[in-house]
């Protein structure tokens, strides 16, 4: 189902329901005897990427404020000592999973001497929480800072040096959760989306008063077709399995990272399963970035130059209210470009620059 008329379908319809397009199938889940228990938890390597031999790998868990159980991967440098050290949270893209993007972010920084999490968000990939596949820009803020929580009870981290890092979807939720939690003391942002924001107005802020009167319809009654039916829909449309030859650029963009064995993982929305058809409601009416000038704590942004999300990082970048804050945008990368290092354009040595200063 696309929540957006007609006129806007294909790439709109489909980035309104999430910062990377989904999958037309719904991906389906053994049911839990308590719902807000994890899915599953792996224990063996089933990353997109290889295992570092630098960094020693550990599976936990972590409930939120809403009682969610989270499933994450704790990256820790092999050489660290005995000394306490910063830690970051990663999570991102949205509708992606700690093994793909923000697992590969997470070990690269902690080869680079930090403790990372990153770890998957409610209701998606191995963490808990019924139905599957839907979002909230609450519950995914809250997220973070249960990463925070779970961080500063570890013994060898300092609670006192921890940061976060959103990706895509995840950058906007990051700067939200900074904006409320003061424990955080430093944020970056890399490819980052708004949610509420493109789900609100659409890509490029497209969408009229009409349109988006229309999407909110829509959805609205389809809550009366999931309440007569006692579970939500998925979403129909979005990422093709087979790419046609006139694909639009960003689509075949996403495409050529979720779909193809670079980037595909089968607990990702985006490569194997599809959003509730509703997961837009309460983003289109609760915008994220409300409170970003009330940011004052160290702030990265990193973007592409031929990124299409490029006019998210700029806006937030202004919004910020603290002047210790820093733009980055990366020569001749596009969106896809900073999901993984396969064109060798994520800028890590910036990133570790930013956090180290930062998190001192």
């Amino acid at each position: 189902m696309n929540i957006l008329p007609k006129k806007l379908t294909t790439i709109a319809s489909a980035l309104l329901l999430g910062a990377a397009l989904t999958g037309t199938s719904a991906m389906t889940y053994a049911q839990n005897i308590n719902p807000n228990e994890p899915v599953s938890i792996v224990a063996e390597w089933d990353k997109t990427f290889p295992q570092s031999n630098k960094v020693e790998h550990r599976k936990v868990t972590f409930k939120n404020r809403y009682g969610i159980t989270l499933v994450g991967d704790l990256y820790l440098p092999k050489n660290r000592g005995n000394n306490k050290l910063a830690a970051i949270a990663v999570s991102g893209p949205f509708g992606a999973v700690k093994e793909q993007s923000s697992g590969l972010y997470a070990q690269t920084l902690a080869e680079r001497g930090f403790i990372t999490l990153a770890f998957d968000p409610s209701y998606t990939g191995e963490s808990g929480g019924e139905p599957r596949n839907v979002a909230s820009p609450d519950i995914n803020t809250e997220d973070f800072s249960a990463a925070v929580d779970f961080l500063g009870l570890q013994q060898e981290i300092d609670r006192n040096r921890i940061g976060i890092l959103g990706i895509c979807g995840w950058g906007g939720m990051a700067l939200n959760a900074v904006a409320a939690d003061t424990r955080v003391k430093a944020v970056a942002t890399s490819v980052m989306y708004d949610m509420s924001r493109v789900m609100a107005k659409g890509l490029f802020d497209s969408m009229t008063a009409e349109q988006r009167h229309a999407a909110l319809d829509q959805i609205s009654q389809q809550r009366w077709s999931d309440a007569e039916n006692g579970k939500p829909a998925s979403m129909a449309g979005g990422l093709p399995n087979t790419l046609p030859a006139d694909a639009n650029p960003i689509i075949k963009e996403f495409y050529d990272y979720y779909k193809v064995p670079r980037g595909f993982h089968t607990r990702s929305v985006n490569s194997n399963g599809a959003w509730t058809a509703t997961t837009a409601h309460s983003f289109m009416n609760i915008p994220m970035m409300s409170y970003a000038n009330e940011i004052t704590i160290p702030a990265l942004i990193v973007t592409g130059e031929k990124a299409h999300s490029r006019y998210f990082a700029e806006d937030a970048y202004k919004a910020i209210g603290g002047k210790n804050k820093e733009l980055v945008i990366v020569p001749n990368a596009n969106h896809v470009d900073l999901y993984d290092n396969q064109a060798g354009k994520i800028p890590f040595d910036k990133f570790e620059q930013f956090y180290k200063t930062s998190l001192r």
